[in-house]
């Protein structure tokens, strides 16, 4: 998948992350994607690593710093 030079997450994660700051659960989120609660924390986690974070909440504010992620 081509992406941006600026872009760092992929169209997924980016959809998983859009839904996680509107406040929906892990299941949630899977259920709107069609994908398992699994997949979904997996997309969290690689992006976790790719930002080199803690938790999902830094994730956030990170992305948001960053421009990638707007509430």
């Amino acid at each position: 998948m081509e992406r941006s030079p600026r872009q760092l997450l992929t169209k997924r994660e980016r959809e998983v992350f859009e839904l996680l700051v509107q406040d929906h659960t892990t299941k949630d989120i899977a259920n709107k994607l069609f994908i398992s609660e699994k997949t979904v924390r997996n997309h969290i986690s690689n992006t976790i690593q790719k930002l080199g974070v803690k938790g999902r909440s830094q994730a956030v504010i990170e992305l948001i710093r960053m421009g990638e992620l707007r509430i």
